[in-house]
């Protein structure tokens, strides 16, 4: 009688079982283009001196870190033991993240690090974590109409102290020392301001809990999300155009320090929006207003079908073409940090003679090929490792002391 092979996977084969590949796909699109952003620049100047987008800022500009935050969220709601179920784990998950941000924040680099900020999201979703799918909805279509008012309002008051909470800096860990300015940045002045982007990681909860397997879900996630962002886009154009809210801004007196015209097509990051309601008006990329949130859920909700849709087909999978994207989506903390690391290690002399197309590549290519290593062995990142464990051993705590609470209850 023949000895019977054993059916039981691996870990590693379990762990790549687990994951959904259009979600590893969307993710690891979210990774590179915000590669782009960070190595080649949103706005350049012709002979002539005048200011234009690039391809990169009117394409990947402010909706690549979007979906990368809705993500973010989604991921909370899957997985064998989904966040709800372990908030000690994931506030313990988010301590790894933000440590990582604070160490990325002391290399001198030009980009705009986003781990601290992702974080704080994570620590804010705790409390919203069991919330229904319709408290939901209503809570982030809330959020999205009145955090930008809310931000709005506070940001003149946070600038114009005689200790301006503006950081002017990646968080790092000698911001600690001063935690009314760190939180103050963090939270309305910075780079990414979390009361603004709490509505991607709600929405993302949101979209986390529906059935991501079935196709109607996913042909509305991409039709839903086209016909969002494109709204967001027709109102701006209403406001802006028509209504003068453009011609208002441009004379406004950050247009005499900024190119505003390509700003407003690009990024607005690092731009004061204050002294005129028109800026609440506009959906640039980084305006962090209404229809700007509302814009790119809708470009991070339709990627995600897309690639929810792209990961069904069969020839596609058989060939395996989309296994490194969706690899280096499944280790996407590791690969933000090397990348960010290597770019401080570029802009430091240590890639002379490599232009930035060049050095985009490199990077490109780079988490491709971890990626596709990693996917291939069912192995998690060094750093989602870290995450794991710190998710792991909350689980555990959690569950001892819940545990011994029963244990120790008086008996009915």
């Amino acid at each position: 009688m023949a000895a019977r092979t054993s059916k039981r996977k691996s870990p590693g084969q379990r762990f790549a079982a687990e994951r959904l590949p259009g979600v590893d796909l969307a993710r690891g699109a979210a990774l590179l283009a915000m590669m782009a952003t960070h190595l080649l620049p949103t706005i350049a100047t012709d002979v002539a001196g005048h200011a234009e987008p690039t391809w990169v800022g009117l394409t990947f500009s402010g909706r690549a870190a979007a979906l990368f935050a809705v993500l973010a969220g989604v991921s909370l709601s899957l997985g064998r033991v989904p966040a709800a179920a372990n908030r000690l784990g994931l506030a313990l998950r988010a301590a790894v993240i933000a440590a990582v941000g604070l160490c990325l924040g002391m290399l001198q680099v030009n980009v705009a690090v986003i781990l601290v900020q992702y974080a704080v999201l994570f620590w804010c979703a705790i409390p919203v974590l069991r919330l229904g799918q319709r408290a939901l909805v209503l809570l982030s279509v809330a959020w999205i109409l009145l955090a930008p008012i809310t931000t709005f309002e506070l940001r003149p008051w946070l600038l114009g102290g005689a200790d301006p909470a503006r950081l002017g800096h990646n968080p790092m860990w000698s911001d600690l020392v001063d935690p009314g300015r760190l939180v103050g940045d963090l939270f309305v002045t910075g780079f990414y301001p979390v009361i603004e982007w709490f509505a991607y990681l709600l929405v993302g909860l949101w979209i986390g809990r529906l059935q991501l397997r079935r196709w109607g879900v996913q042909v509305g996630l991409l039709c839903g999300g086209a016909g969002a962002a494109a709204l967001a886009k027709g109102a701006e154009w209403a406001l802006m155009v028509p209504l003068g809210g453009r011609a208002a801004l441009l004379a406004t007196p950050q247009a005499s320090h900024w190119p505003l015209d390509a700003m407003l097509r690009a990024n607005l990051t690092g731009l004061e929006q204050t002294g005129s309601p028109w800026w609440l008006a506009t959906a640039a990329p980084h305006a962090g207003t209404t229809l700007d949130l509302l814009h790119t859920v809708g470009t991070s909700a339709a990627a995600l079908g897309a690639f929810l849709l792209l990961a069904r087909i069969r020839p596609i999978e058989k060939i395996g073409i989309l296994r490194p994207l969706a690899g280096a989506g499944g280790i996407t903390l590791t690969l933000y940090t090397a990348h960010v690391w290597a770019a401080a290690w570029s802009e430091g002399g240590g890639t002379p003679g490599l232009e930035r197309e060049g050095l985009l590549a490199v990077h490109i290519v780079a988490a491709l090929a971890v990626g596709l290593l990693f996917r291939a062995n069912g192995w998690r990142g060094p750093l989602e490792w870290a995450t794991h464990g710190a998710s792991r051993l909350g689980r555990i705590k959690q569950t001892t002391a819940s545990g011994g609470s029963r244990a120790t209850s008086p008996q009915r």
